[in-house]
């Protein structure tokens, strides 16, 4: 009898488990067509290139719902933030945008403790090779990542699974992902400026044109958006050199809140004030 119910509830099991994946997969197909109708309907107005986060709120959203406790790991937040990334990134590139820009760490952030820094760079050790598995985002999406910043100042496994992803995929035809960790723009700019004094061959001062072109952003174009969460309205050091004709947002959002719904709705601001972004610019660069 024993073998019986055994035999019997593996069956149940399997038929349970069965039955949970076809509608796990019929509840995607249906959100994904969903998302693919929504956005071609925004696609009617203009759809942004590129466009940066800056992911803030993560501690406080922990906090919140009481996940930050002596007890408990301080980098809960960062965890749940994480997934709000995956998501935003997957829509971002669902709706056509060929570049998503984040700044994950600051070198400000190594002020905090040494016990949660060490435990955020060891969660981004752990996401970043998530991301870069045979099943993770980077593969599915075809995307090319980048690391901007300091990379010396991260611990070595940290930096050395960046440099194994951002290797790995330095071929990939896909979308863009560039994560901005131990990064500041005021460090850029310093670095720029460097790499440019070492550059000059003979000429007498460095130009502009020689400082744009040894940012770590220089293959690629201004953001369109800039989105800071949590309704901060700073840029934080975070893309001074390209930000001058972006869209600055600031949803009251905590980052793990963000959503769908948020990333449309910033979408919708741009197309509202794209037409006088671009004449603002067309006139400026007609009066250089």
């Amino acid at each position: 009898m024993s073998t019986i119910s055994e035999r019997f509830f593996l069956l149940q099991s399997h038929l349970e488990k069965n039955c949970k994946s076809k509608i796990s997969k019929i509840t995607g197909y249906v959100s994904f067509t969903m998302r693919k109708f929504l956005f071609s309907v925004l696609s009617i107005g203009p759809i942004p290139a590129h466009v940066a986060f800056i992911m803030d709120g993560n501690r406080r959203f922990a906090k919140r719902h009481t996940l930050l406790q002596d007890s408990i790991d301080p980098a809960s937040g960062h965890r749940l933030g994480f997934r709000s990334l995956i998501s935003t990134i997957q829509y971002c590139y669902e709706m056509g945008m060929k570049c998503v820009t984040v700044y994950a760490f600051s070198i400000d952030n190594f002020k905090r403790s040494p016990q949660e820094v060490q435990l955020l760079m060891d969660l981004m050790r752990e996401k970043i090779e998530e991301m870069s598995a045979e099943d993770g985002v980077l593969k599915s999406l075809d995307v090319k990542i980048n690391f901007w910043g300091n990379l010396e100042l991260l611990t070595e496994p940290t930096r050395l699974s960046a440099k194994r992803a951002m290797d790995t995929t330095m071929h990939n035809k896909g979308p863009v992902l560039s994560v901005c960790v131990a990064y500041t723009s005021t460090d850029e700019i310093t670095h720029a400026i460097e790499a440019s004094v070492r550059d000059l061959k003979g000429k007498d001062q460095v130009e502009v044109s020689d400082l744009e072109r040894n940012l770590y952003s220089a293959s690629y174009a201004e953001p369109d958006i800039i989105i800071r969460t949590s309704g901060e309205t700073r840029l934080s050091n975070f893309l001074l050199w390209q930000s001058d004709f972006t869209h600055l947002q600031n949803p009251k959002q905590l980052w793990p809140e963000f959503s769908l719904r948020h990333l449309v709705l910033a979408v919708l601001d741009y197309q509202l004030v794209y037409a006088y972004l671009k004449k603002r610019k067309e006139e400026i660069e007609k009066n250089k």
